[in-house]
């Protein structure tokens, strides 16, 4: 076995649709450089990178460890050239492995067929008991069954087969259970937003640290946590457990050094980040969620409506929320008056930007405020979209001002 303290490894971060650029924007913040592709990002990294990439990223599904890439248009060249792929270098003690398999445009089309020469290859490389278990994935984008299925086992170690055209992919998964499991949010609420969302959308807003925040329809308060662990920079996984602990080359002493620096990266955070919601049940279980995320004292959270909860804002900053969608919860003539009577209350308030996080267009223009998309994404399985306020060109406050004109989003009728 080679030594793992040296080794550079070609990986994979998987994000959920559309979060691929803001990703990539986090890998480069810790000087990582990626390449995007659809679905996640390419990096290069060595053990001391790949820990990081696990620890720090926000906005990340999993992330991958390439293992080798290979030409297979028959079973016996699959298991011929499976063979010579580094298999004991992630092998967990448990002996317990999981592969998943995606087979397109080729001839080996058959995945559970693949599976069981992929196991079968594992199985001789090992020097002791291994028991497998096969799934398909019949998603259209790289890892996407990652970003909607909720399942993790926990030591069992999942390879990830990808052929297409022929052309044969293997990959070690690296961090276990996905990376939106932070492990603070044991209790949610109705309709629940994941974790890499409201952070991908604290980050695409440009809100600053220095300006309050409000999420007015704050469910199990996932938006404020998220931002209070970005302006108190607290690495989301700093509490939970990751895959790579489990390889045989797992470095203790680096990784521990690691969590030390991470420690000492968090700051204080003097702003306001305020969460309410009309559900005082949802109320109690964010603030509890908040304790355990070590964010308490950094967020404050009310049973208000809406209307109350924004009345009650001064100064300047940002409301980020995630309101029903009409889909699981809601009716639409209840959410069209829901999202004007936002709009309404937000132009009273100057120096207020809103970013809303919706699966239907027609809702934003109920606002008549100036939104522009910043992502679209799925969540819970449906396809939403982020909009953010931009400043108004002169057109548009007179607009907003004497409701002559277009609304945002008339184009897209």
């Amino acid at each position: 076995m080679r030594d793992p303290s040296s080794s550079s490894f070609k990986a994979f971060t998987s994000t959920g649709p559309g979060l691929e650029s803001i990703a990539a924007g986090e890998l480069k913040a810790l000087g990582i450089r990626g390449r995007q592709e659809t679905g996640g990002i390419a990096f290069s990294a060595d053990l001391q990178r790949l820990y990081e990439a696990n620890l720090w990223l926000r906005t990340a599904t999993r992330v991958l460890v390439r293992l080798g890439s290979f030409h297979a248009s028959t079973f016996y060249e699959l298991e011929r050239r499976a063979k010579k792929l580094p298999w004991a270098e992630f092998l967990p003690a448990s002996g317990k492995v999981r592969i998943r398999v995606t087979c397109r445009k080729s001839k080996l089309y058959h995945s559970d067929a693949v599976a069981e020469r992929v196991l079968s290859a594992i199985v001789g490389s090992a020097s002791r008991v291994i028991e497998g278990s096969e799934e398909t994935d019949s998603s259209e984008t790289p890892d996407a069954a990652d970003y909607e299925t909720e399942s993790a086992r926990e030591s069992e170690q999942l390879f990830v087969v990808r052929i297409v055209n022929d052309e044969c992919e293997v990959s070690a998964d690296s961090s276990g259970e996905l990376l939106h499991r932070r492990g603070y949010r044991r209790e949610v609420a109705k309709a629940p937003l994941r974790e890499t969302i409201a952070a991908a959308m604290v980050l695409a807003s440009g809100w600053k640290g220095d300006e309050a925040l409000l999420d007015p329809m704050c469910g199990s308060g996932t938006i404020p946590i998220e931002a209070a662990m970005i302006a108190r920079k607290i690495a989301p996984g700093l509490r939970r457990n990751f895959q790579f602990m489990n390889w045989p080359g797992f470095d203790t002493e680096r990784w521990n050094r690691i969590l030390e620096d991470a420690q000492a990266a968090m700051t204080d955070f003097p702003g306001e980040i305020l969460g309410s919601d009309r559900d005082a049940g949802a109320v109690q279980a964010a603030a509890r969620n908040a304790e355990r995320a070590g964010v308490s004292e950094n967020v404050r959270f009310s049973p208000e409506a809406v209307s109350a909860a924004i009345a009650a804002i001064r100064d300047s900053g940002w409301i980020l929320t995630n309101p029903p969608y009409g889909v699981r919860v809601g009716e639409s003539d209840d959410l069209r008056n829901l999202y004007a009577k936002l709009g309404s209350a937000l132009k009273s308030k100057s120096g207020w930007r809103l970013g809303v996080l919706t699966s239907d267009s027609a809702l934003v223009r109920q606002t008549r405020l100036p939104l522009r998309p910043r992502f679209s994404t799925s969540n819970g399985g449906i396809p939403v979209s982020y909009f953010v306020t931009e400043k108004p060109s002169k057109a548009e406050v007179h607009s907003l001002e004497t409701g002559v004109g277009q609304s945002i989003g008339d184009d897209d009728r």
